[in-house]
């Protein structure tokens, strides 16, 4: 059996527990959001625009390069599609702030990049994954609505996000108390629902890994190194340009694998991408924090206004 032929495993109730809980970890992340956030994205626009652009435009290019060179099974390069359509994950504020970044930028980014990721993610999903041969026929094998998937997202995304940033208007002092917690918990949830993903599927992760650790290692280098460097380009301070490669080299894969478990059955390679992709970008983003908080930026954050 090849890797394009398993299907990995997740009972419909632990799915649907998944479901929910990936909708409380963005609760969480949205109390900490004020809509004085957003206000950035229109009155210092740039650094946010060149961050989403990395993130929903250039990675998912990229990423069709890096399948276009290196020839990867049909399934394992739907996974790396669908990884890049994915929003920065949870994890990239807090890696940011040890980073010595614009940890104010990074959240920001999160937040817009959740909103725009509810109708980007299935449109990048569905784009790139038409131009490559071996892709195109997969999608086509499933029944795939690209309205279903968004309304999934929204359900998991928008509408926490709405709700989680009406509570810290209306209760601040309470949404800020629940916001501790909030953050453990989704620390240890991202661990135990990547446990729970791998140990029911254990003997076919073990099998196929090996086959897609090198991928995933390069795909996480382009991006981590594409949004730096276009930062740098577009001649930002460090501490932007270590906010933007924080936030495009960190992906949502939890929100990854219950797509794929929602919508592609499980599809083997798709799914250990995905799992792979949140062992590995804890390794590369843990290590790239700890260089850089050894190293103080040249120059401090443009605007210090947004709440960190």
């Amino acid at each position: 059996m090849t890797i394009d032929q398993v299907q990995l495993n997740f009972n419909p109730t632990t799915l649907t527990i998944m479901n929910i809980a990936i909708a409380i970890i963005m609760l969480g992340v949205a109390l900490d959001l004020r809509i004085t956030d957003f206000k950035r994205t229109f009155s210092s626009p740039k650094p946010i625009l060149i961050g989403l652009t990395g993130q929903f435009l250039l990675l998912p290019a990229f990423t069709y390069l890096l399948v276009m060179a290196i020839k990867p099974g049909p399934s394992i390069a739907l996974g790396l599609f669908l990884i890049a359509a994915c929003p920065g994950g949870n994890l990239s504020n807090f890696l940011t702030y040890l980073s010595k970044g614009n940890t104010p930028l990074s959240i920001t980014m999160s937040a817009v990049s959740t909103v725009i990721a509810i109708v980007m993610t299935p449109i990048n999903v569905m784009f790139w994954g038409s131009l490559y041969p071996g892709t195109n026929a997969l999608l086509r094998s499933f029944t795939i609505s690209p309205v279903d998937m968004l309304i999934s997202i929204f359900m998991m995304l928008g509408l926490p996000l709405i709700i989680g940033m009406l509570i810290n208007y209306k209760y601040p002092l309470f949404a800020k108390k629940l916001n501790k917690g909030m953050k453990y918990f989704s620390i240890i949830f991202f661990i135990v629902f990547l446990l729970a993903a791998l140990a029911a599927n254990f003997t076919y992760f073990i099998q196929f890994v090996g086959m897609v650790v090198f991928v995933v290692f390069l795909q996480n280098l382009v991006a981590i190194l594409s949004g730096y460097f276009m930062a740098r380009t577009m001649k930002l301070p460090e501490v932007d340009r270590r906010a933007i490669a924080i936030e495009i080299g960190i992906q949502n894969s939890g929100l990854g694998l219950i797509l794929i478990f929602n919508f592609f059955d499980g599809l083997g390679g798709m799914a250990i991408v995905a799992a792979w992709w949140g062992v590995w970008h804890l390794v590369s983003g843990l290590t790239l924090a700890t260089f850089w908080s050894r190293k103080k930026p040249k120059t401090q954050p443009i605007d210090e206004g947004l709440h960190v």
